[in-house]
C-alpha cells in the first residue's frame, strides 16, 4: 500500500513555470529558402515544375549504384558499417583527386576532405573563416543556400554586381578596396541561378584581386561536368595568383545521385585542417557506407560515360526550353543560352512582377522560381529562374504553353 506521502496526486503545482528559452538570435534574420517553399507548393504531380534544380531521376544509374552497395556489403561489411576517419575514405579521395587532375587541376588525395554534400563544405568553411560582422562578398544574384549559410554566421554580406558574363571584375576591385573582405563566394561555371559562366580573363582578374586584397575565394563547382557547348574554362583554383587562398567545392549530387549526400572540398593544408576540426564537431565523418559505395562505383563503373548520357539528355531539354521561350514569355523578355548546367535566367519586361505572377502560373499547373530572392542587393522584379533538367522535351513544351497563359492581360 502506498503511504500518503508517496500517493500520486492530480493537484496542479503552484510553482509558476518559467518561459521556455527562445531560439538563438542568429535565426532572427535568416528566413527559410523560398525555393524549398515553392517546391512544396508545386508538389502536385499535375504541375510541370521548372522550379527545382533537380537531376532527372530516370537518369540515375540505379543498377550500377545498387551493385556498388552490394559488393561493399558482401566483401567488407564490417568496415563499411563502422565509424571512419573525418577526412574521408582514402579510395574515394584518390578517385576524386584523379578526376580533378584530369580536368587540369593537379590534386592529391590528401588535398581533399569528403563532406556530407558540398553544402556542408560551405558550412564548414564558414565556421572556420567567418566571424560575426565579417564581410563576405557574393555575386548578385547568388545561390540562395549560400546566403542562408552566411546569414547564420552573422556575416555582413556585400553584393558584387554582375552582367551577362557573370561577376564584373572592376566592381569587385572597387568593393575590395572599400571593404576588408574575408572571402568571396562564387559559382563561376553554369552559375545558380543564372546559368552564366565566368570567362577565363575574368577568373584571372578575380584571382589577382584576392591576392592583392587578401581575401579567400570559395569556388563552388557543382555543375562543371554538365557542359553542352563550348570549351571548358580552367578553374579559378588553377590560377597561380590565388592558389594559396582558393577553396574548390565539388559534389556527386548532379552526376551520380543527390541522395548520396557526398561532396568534397579542396583547400590549402591549414584551412583544410581547420575544416576537419569543424567537421568533427558537426558529424564526426560522412557516412562510411555511402563513401565506400561511391568509391566502388568509381572503380567498377564508367562515370564519364554515364555523365555523357546525362549531358545528351539535358542538352535536348535545354534546347527544347530555348525553342519554346519566345512564344511563352511576353514580348520584350530576355533570356540567356547557358553552355551547360541546369538553369536558364529570364527577365520579363518592365511592368511584370515574376513573384506576383507565380500564383497565376501555379493555377495553370506550371511553376518557376522568381529571381528576386536570389539578390543580395536591389532585386530585379522581372527575373525568373527556369530549370530544364527534370522534364522531357515534350513536357517542357507543354509547360511553356501553360506558362504563356500566365502573362495574358
Amino acid at each position: 500500500m502506498l503511504s500518503a506521502a508517496s500517493a500520486p496526486t492530480n493537484a496542479t503545482s503552484s510553482t509558476p513555470s518559467a518561459p521556455v528559452p527562445a531560439t538563438a538570435s542568429r535565426l532572427a534574420d535568416v528566413g527559410s529558402s523560398p525555393v524549398r517553399e515553392i517546391l512544396a507548393l508545386t508538389a502536385r504531380p499535375e504541375v510541370i515544375s521548372f522550379a527545382g534544380g533537380l537531376p532527372a531521376p530516370e537518369l540515375f544509374d540505379i543498377d550500377g549504384i545498387r551493385a556498388a552497395y552490394d559488393r561493399v556489403l558482401a566483401e567488407n561489411p564490417q568496415h563499411a558499417l563502422q565509424y571512419s576517419t573525418t577526412e574521408g575514405d582514402p579510395e574515394l579521395r584518390t578517385a576524386v583527386a584523379a578526376r580533378l587532375s584530369a580536368r587540369g587541376l593537379p590534386t592529391d588525395a590528401d588535398d581533399l576532405l569528403v563532406t556530407t554534400g558540398s553544402q556542408q563544405a560551405l558550412t564548414l568553411l564558414t565556421t572556420a573563416l567567418v566571424e560575426p560582422g565579417s564581410v563576405v562578398l557574393v555575386e548578385d544574384p547568388c545561390y540562395l543556400a549560400a546566403l542562408q549559410t552566411f546569414g547564420f554566421a552573422g556575416a555582413r554580406v556585400v553584393p558584387v554586381p554582375t552582367d551577362d558574363q557573370g561577376l564584373v571584375p572592376e566592381a569587385l576591385e572597387e568593393i575590395a578596396v572599400r571593404e576588408k573582405a574575408t572571402l568571396l563566394y562564387i559559382v563561376p561555371t553554369f552559375q545558380n541561378p543564372t546559368g552564366r559562366t565566368l570567362p577565363a580573363e575574368r577568373r584571372h582578374a578575380v584571382a589577382e584581386a584576392a591576392a592583392r586584397h587578401g581575401f579567400w575565394i570559395i569556388e563552388d563547382d557543382p555543375y562543371g561536368e554538365l557542359r553542352y557547348d563550348g570549351e571548358r574554362v580552367p578553374a579559378i583554383a588553377a590560377a597561380p595568383a590565388a592558389a594559396d587562398r582558393t577553396v574548390l567545392l565539388g559534389s556527386f549530387s548532379k552526376v551520380m545521385a543527390p541522395g548520396l549526400r557526398l561532396g568534397h572540398l579542396r583547400a590549402p593544408a591549414g584551412l583544410r585542417r581547420a575544416c576537419v576540426i569543424a567537421k568533427q564537431a558537426a558529424d564526426l565523418h560522412t557516412s562510411t557506407i555511402d563513401q565506400a559505395a561511391a568509391a566502388r562505383y568509381l572503380r567498377d563503373s564508367d562515370l564519364d560515360a554515364h555523365v555523357a548520357v546525362m549531358r545528351a539528355a539535358y542538352q535536348e531539354r535545354r534546347d527544347a526550353m530555348l525553342e519554346g521561350l519566345p512564344a511563352a514569355l511576353p514580348e520584350g523578355s530576355r533570356w540567356n543560352r547557358p553552355e551547360g548546367g541546369m538553369f536558364i535566367w529570364a527577365t520579363l519586361p518592365a511592368g511584370y512582377d515574376a513573384t506576383a505572377l507565380l500564383q497565376t502560373a501555379v493555377g495553370h499547373e506550371v511553376a518557376y522560381v522568381p529571381g528576386a530572392p536570389f539578390f543580395c542587393g536591389e532585386p530585379d522584379p522581372g527575373a525568373m529562374r527556369l530549370s530544364f533538367t527534370t522534364h522531357s522535351a515534350e513536357e517542357i513544351s507543354e509547360g511553356l504553353r501553360r506558362l504563356a497563359k500566365s502573362f495574358v492581360r
